[in-house]
């Protein structure tokens, strides 16, 4: 292994912040940017020889790929991480406006729902994967959500209640079981997991992470965050009687009072199903 892959590595496994999506993207992100240096010619290198023109050549290259500024932006916060834990944070800009990258645009009234068939599901060969990718599907779940639920304790009746070391922020919360569909998948659930999670005994949730992206790649699935865009949509739908702007469905410059009422409802209602804490965060699933 190369010195600056190793180093880097090294670094992700003594520094872990965040959760553990964040530290396993944070550790892919860095092996990605080490092997692009290699073959940019930066040979040699350790993680302290980091300089601005090991950013400016990766920059390059990323935007000849012709990169989104959101995967652009992920990226510059891991190097940023990276200078900061080899005490080099002067050599990377503060700022991206720096770099010329623009600000993200969080809100297109672009729709990212995606949905995965019973044929799909039945090329992903890890019975955990695959009953994970169920309940993102009918449940708005977070992946790490899917992983780390425990059915036996999550089902409450009618609800599911997602403790808080299982979710994003570690703020719980409760998804109502609304739907035959919901529940028939979560009575799956339980009998897979037993009395566990759907991380598999003999696994952490690293490596059932690893599993996962294996899996679903291999099954031609990306970007199942879609998922939940799916999720919110639906639910958004039900609660109001018409689509979403993402789906479809009239932007707010075109809702009557009492349907601009119904619809700000309806996005409290989606954002606390999701686990966000506020109705506008929701705009980047149901647009605006």
């Amino acid at each position: 292994m190369r010195d600056l892959n190793y180093q880097l590595k090294q670094l992700c496994r003594q520094c872990r912040e965040g959760s553990y999506g964040t530290q396993s993207k944070r550790e892919r992100m860095l092996t990605l940017i080490a092997n692009q240096l290699h073959e940019r010619g930066y040979r040699g290198m350790t993680a302290r020889s980091l300089k601005p023109k090991h950013i400016e050549a990766l920059l390059g290259h990323w935007r000849e790929q012709e990169l989104t500024t959101g995967t652009i932006k992920n990226r510059m916060a891991a190097i940023r991480w990276w200078a900061n834990k080899v005490d080099k944070r002067n050599v990377v800009a503060r700022s991206n406006e720096h770099y010329g990258i623009p600000d993200r645009r969080f809100v297109t009234n672009e729709s990212k729902a995606k949905s995965v068939t019973q044929e799909q599901l039945e090329k992903i060969r890890d019975e955990h994967v695959r009953m994970s990718l169920e309940l993102q599907q009918v449940f708005g779940l977070r992946r790490e959500e899917a992983m780390k639920i425990r059915p036996c304790i999550a089902h409450r009746g009618d609800h599911l209640f997602l403790q808080a070391s299982w979710t994003k922020g570690g703020r719980e919360r409760i998804v109502p079981i609304r739907t035959k569909e919901q529940r028939e998948v979560l009575d799956r659930a339980h009998r897979l997991a037993g009395r566990g999670s759907l991380i598999p005994s003999n696994r952490n949730y690293v490596q059932q992470m690893r599993v996962y992206e294996g899996n679903t790649r291999r099954a031609g699935l990306h970007h199942m965050h879609g998922l939940r865009h799916a999720y919110a949509q639906n639910r958004y739908e039900e609660l109001t009687g018409w689509p979403c702007p993402a789906a479809g469905g009239p932007m707010a410059g075109e809702l009557t009072r009492d349907q601009r009422a119904r619809d700000h409802e309806a996005r409290l209602t989606v954002s606390r199903d999701l686990g966000h804490e506020r109705a506008a965060v929701v705009a980047a699933y149901l647009g605006r």
